[in-house]
This record gives C-alpha cells, structure tokens and sequence, in this order.
C-alpha cells in the first residue's frame, strides 16, 4: 500500500513541475494575444514566486492543522483554479490576479510534499521525488509547444494542463484516507525500531529546551537555510544565464548554447535519477558533500580558456547540483527533530524560491553593468559559500557525536 501511494506522490510532484515551464513556452505567442510587453512576463513570474514563499512559510502551520493529504488536496485546486483562469483571462490584469493562487498553491503543495516524504520514506525516494518534478517541467513546453503548434492556441495548453491538475485532485481526494494511515503506519516501525529511518545517534541537531516556535534558534538552521539560498541561486543563475554568457563571452551559436544548457538541466535531472540508487549504500551526508565538490569542479572548469572543458563543466554543476537539494530536504527531520520538520520545510522551501527568485536577477543587474564574464566567478561563489553553510552543519553534527562519546564514557 505505500508503495502504491507512493506512486500518487510521484504523480503530484510530476504535476507541480508541468506549470512551473508553461509559462515561459507559451509567452512568445501569449504576449502578442493579450498584448503585453515581454518584458511583463518577469512581473507574471515574480508575483508567482511570492505567493509561492508566502505559502511555503505558512506551509509548516498549515499542515500541522490540516494534515498533509488536505494541505496537498486544496492546494491543488487552487493551481488547477489558477491554470483554468489562465486558460480564459480576458486581461493582463486577470493574468496578474490569478498568479496569486497560483504560487499559493504551488509552494504549498512543494512544501507539504517534501516534509511528507522526508518523514516516512527513504532517501532515495526524495531523489526521485525531484527526478520526477523535472519530468514534469519537461512536460510543460512539449504540452505547450503540441497546442500552439496544432490548435494555434496557448489557452488550449493551459487548459490542459488544468485538466491534468484537476483529475490529480479527484485522485488525492479518493485516496485522502490514506495519507494520515500510511503515516501512522510509518509512525508505529519508526516507534518499533526506537530509531528514525535513515538516522543515527549522530544526526539530530535539538537543544533539550528548544521549542516549535523557536526552530531558527536550534543551532544548524540558519546555515542550512544559507545552503538553501545559495543552492537555489547557482542552479537558476546558470540556467538562466548560462547560454547568454556562452554566446557573449565564448563566441558560441545561439542554437548551440541552448543545447549545452538543456543538457546542464539534463545533468541535474539524470543525477537525482543515479543518486536515488546510490542512496541505497551510501549516506546523505557523503551524497552532499560529493555533489558540492563535483559542482566546484565544475565551475573552476568554467574559468579555463578551452571551450570543451567549458561545456565539460557545466554538465559537471549539473550533476554536483543534482543530490544536494534532495538529500538536505531529507535531512530535516533527522537533523532537526521531526516535531520541527513541517516548518523547517516550509522555511527553507521560501529560502530556496528567494533564492531563485532575486539571485538571478541580481546578477543579471550586476551584468548589466559590468560584464556577463563574471558568470564563472560569481557562481563559484555562490558554492562555496553553499559549501560552506553545509560544513558548518557538518562540524555541529561532529561536535554533538564527540559530546555524546564523551559523556557516554
């Protein structure tokens, strides 16, 4: 049974990713019908991302209340409510209002999901969990591109979309009896075992005095948020920027850049695939810290003057990026004290959009002004400094196990 419902979860992480790429496929032909500017479409995209931080913070107390099956169920039916107004705005302004619940429901869903996941399944589970949302954000333009391409229509493919998003809220409501049984039954082996899944003596970061309302006081919170933020902001700054510095400052084809970066995402998505397996044998810690040492070799590729270790590098951040994010969602619960997880979750799900909501902007404001070669160099930064962030984590966790040995003897 919870293997069965752990393919529905997957289904719902495929239908997050699938709006989170419609937009930016269809705006070509969408701007021109409803006569914006194109540069609007960064307005549409920012608003979107700050229902979607508001609603990630909010998630944890949410949850707590409702429970994570209900949290998932309204929060979908918000996003298909959103994608279906898309479908039949008469107005840029309607466009502008229903952004509104669409990131509302689209963080809370993401949110809800990661802390369900992370509590009662494995690692590698939360691997393929986000395999599986890039299977989805790849699934948004092709859906998109079908409907412009054979019905000359843009409100078609949101249209669909909503439908694919409504059929997965009359699933979740089906079967909502199951999410509260499946974690009880996770519940009662975790209290059999007298030991969390995937978690030792040595991973759980909780001062004896520390309280829900106080999370970000529990030491290692706050450098694991600037993990979170600095993650996110590599991994959209490259994307984003990316093809536009290997055709500005390498002297590389349009056409060939835009390859290059879809293989980047490709590495990213691959890797979580590969990862998922190797979490079987191998920690989350060791899975982390891996992938934060490939992305920097990465990036040093980046700054050599050889246009194939360039490329080489950039697959390389792709597949260094790929286990971080996944495993550091899995830690929280184990890390941090399940009684803290939900808004844990939600705090670094709102890091993790500031980050790729203002970063590349940021950068591209800094480009702006200087020059789009400082790519290398400020994506390096922003790894080391996740780099960092995540060590600083690891140092409290070593200090506790040595503490704890101690005081054993």
């Amino acid at each position: 049974m919870a293997t069965l419902f752990l393919v529905i979860i997957y289904m719902a992480f495929i239908s997050l990713g699938i709006p989170d790429s419609l937009l930016g496929s269809a705006w070509p032909v969408m701007r021109l019908d409803m006569g914006a500017s194109f540069g609007f479409a960064g307005i549409l995209s920012m608003i979107v991302a700050g229902g979607t931080i508001v609603s990630s913070l909010a998630s944890g107390t949410l949850v707590q209340r409702l429970g994570t099956g209900k949290m998932t169920l309204i929060s979908c039916c918000l996003t298909a409510g959103a994608l279906l107004g898309f479908s039949v705005a008469p107005s840029m302004i309607w466009l502008v209002l229903l952004a509104i619940p669409l990131g509302l429901g689209g963080g809370a869903i993401d949110a809800a999901l990661n802390h369900y996941v992370a509590e009662n399944y494995k690692a590698h589970h939360m691997n393929w969990l986000h395999c599986f949302w890039g299977v989805g954000a790849t699934m948004g333009p092709i859906i998109m591109s079908y409907f412009i391409a054979e019905h000359n229509s843009w409100r078609d493919g949101y249209s669909a979309v909503s439908l694919i998003q409504f059929a997965l809220a009359m699933i979740l409501l089906v079967t909502l009896p199951l999410w509260k049984r499946i974690a009880e039954m996770r519940a009662a082996e975790r209290e059999n075992l007298h030991l969390s899944q995937d978690q030792d003596a040595s991973e759980l970061i909780q001062p004896v005095n520390s309280s829900t309302a106080n999370v970000l006081r529990i030491r290692g919170v706050r450098p694991t948020l600037i993990a979170f933020l600095f993650y996110c902001g590599v991994e959209s700054m490259v994307g984003l920027w990316g093809a536009s510095y290997l055709v500005t400052a390498r002297n590389m084809t349009a056409e060939t850049a835009a390859g290059w970066i879809s293989l980047y995402y490709g590495g990213i998505t691959a890797g979580r695939l590969i990862t998922g397996f190797i979490t079987l044998k191998v920690h989350n810690r060791v899975l982390i810290r891996c992938g934060q040492s490939i992305a920097l070799a990465g990036g040093l590729l980046l700054l050599l003057p050889y246009p194939s270790l360039i490329l080489v590098g950039l697959i390389l951040i792709g597949l260094g990026l790929a286990p971080i994010y996944p495993g550091l969602l899995h830690e929280t619960p184990s890390r941090f004290g399940r009684q803290h997880a939900a808004k844990l979750m939600g705090y670094q799900m709102a890091v993790a959009y500031t980050g790729t909501t203002f970063l590349p902007p940021l950068f591209g404001l800094l480009a702006t002004q200087t020059s789009i070669s400082l790519l290398p160099f400020i994506a390096l930064a922003f790894i080391l400094l996740m780099l960092l962030s995540s060590e600083k984590v690891n140092h409290i966790l070593s200090k506790q196990t040595e503490s704890k040995v101690s005081l054993e003897k």
